[in-house]
């Protein structure tokens, strides 16, 4: 593919937004692609994978071509890719011959450097899982393929397999998550299908936690942080359709999306709250059910937000490691006796896990752990996840 001047300096400008303003990469190339409607989808493609396998091999590019210049790590990014590098692109550091003799070097330096993390969050994972934390670290620098939560309100997967296949799309089953599919690698849901409602884009591990709550029709459950609402659909599919669901979050706008979701999922079960400084009090005690799909650092999910590193400080963990416990103190309020929650997060690291739970425990013991379920990048070619069911009496 020939590299056109126009797209090579689109790719800077998003990187220099993610880089220099820490915007979120997912967004801004939401919103140059809707800037520039006349760019096929061979140009979006292009940029797409540029951006992202820079935002991911960031620090590694950096060493390849002797820069940390945008235009340098675009250049070794390129070439990385099997692209003639234009003679127009200027950049600082190494010309192409010695990136590429350097590639060959780059499995002698340091972790953190190959495998293209900072430093402080390479030690600190390190010190948290141990000999776990390489082939961890080696599977979320993978490119994640698209997995789809099949809504049974609509459809069984068999039906949405061939529902899918006439729509020109190939999918399969996914062992041990009931409601999954998958597709191959490369290929994405066109934004008419997932406009129908029969299927949402769900990572497989992230399917694993609705089921752990033990839902069952006619519950009341809430849905603390739900967010733009994937587990809280997950949810109302596995009550079929029966009962209450409340979907809490501080952000309006994304419970605004949950709501348009639901509509056309055809769930008429959830009701959304802006969380309010009395919601605890007024919810106290009224539900079966709870899910704390905490804030986390979504390190589970690097595969899919590789500028999620770039952004992290160990002030903004050790921050969300302090929310997650003013949450966990918190709104088991909101359970009946003899109710049950869930908490769960996107991390793999144990301090944002198991840890929470121990200390809950500590500072309280009435509850009872019932089930934890862990999903490991590196065991399951999913994101990562952890989520833990305990009974209250």
């Amino acid at each position: 593919m020939r590299i056109h001047r126009t797209l090579a300096e689109g790719c800077a400008g998003i990187l220099r937004e993610v880089f220099d303003q820490g915007r979120v990469l997912d967004r801004i190339l939401e919103q140059v692609f809707r800037a520039n409607p006349k760019w096929g989808k061979r140009d979006r493609g292009f940029i797409a994978e540029t951006v992202f396998e820079v935002t991911r091999w960031r620090r590694a590019l950096a060493f390849v071509a002797g820069s940390e210049t945008l235009q340098a790590l675009c250049a070794a990014q390129w070439n990385r890719a099997g692209l003639e590098v234009p003679e127009w692109w200027v950049w600082e550091g190494y010309r192409i011959p010695e990136m590429t003799a350097r590639e060959e070097l780059l499995g002698s330096e340091p972790r953190a450097i190959h495998e293209s993390i900072p430093d402080w969050l390479d030690q600190r994972a390190s010190e948290e899982l141990g000999e776990e934390w390489d082939p961890q670290l080696t599977a979320l620098n993978r490119r994640a393929p698209v997995f789809l939560r099949v809504n049974r309100l609509r459809l069984t997967p068999t039906e949405a397999i061939g529902w899918l296949l006439e729509n020109g799309v190939e999918s399969a089953l996914v062992h041990g998550v009931p409601d999954a599919l998958v597709l191959p690698d490369g290929r994405s849901l066109p934004k008419g299908l997932a406009g129908e409602g029969l299927v949402e884009i769900q990572d497989a591990g992230s399917q694993t936690i609705a089921p752990l709550l033990d839902v069952e029709p006619g519950m009341r459950v809430v849905d603390a942080c739900a967010g733009a609402g994937g587990k809280t659909l997950h949810l109302a599919a596995l009550m079929q359709g029966r009962g209450e669901i409340v979907a809490m979050d501080v952000s309006a706008a994304k419970l605004s999306e949950l709501r348009r979701r639901a509509a056309r999922a055809g769930t008429r079960i959830i009701r959304t709250e802006t969380w309010r400084e009395d919601t605890l009090k007024r919810y106290a005690g009224w539900a079966d059910r709870v899910l704390i799909d905490a804030p986390c650092s979504g390190l589970g999910t690097l595969r899919r937000q590789p500028d999620l590193k770039w952004r992290l400080s160990e002030g903004a963990l050790e921050k969300t490691r302090r929310l997650q416990r003013r949450l966990l103190d918190h709104y088991p309020g909101l359970l009946r006796p003899g109710g049950k929650f869930v908490y769960a997060t996107c991390s793999v690291l144990p301090s944002e896990n198991e840890g929470q739970i121990e200390l809950l425990r500590e500072r309280d013991g009435r509850f009872a752990v019932e089930e934890i379920r862990k999903t490991s990048p590196a065991g399951s070619g999913w994101d990562g996840f952890f989520a833990a069911r305990l009974a209250v009496p």
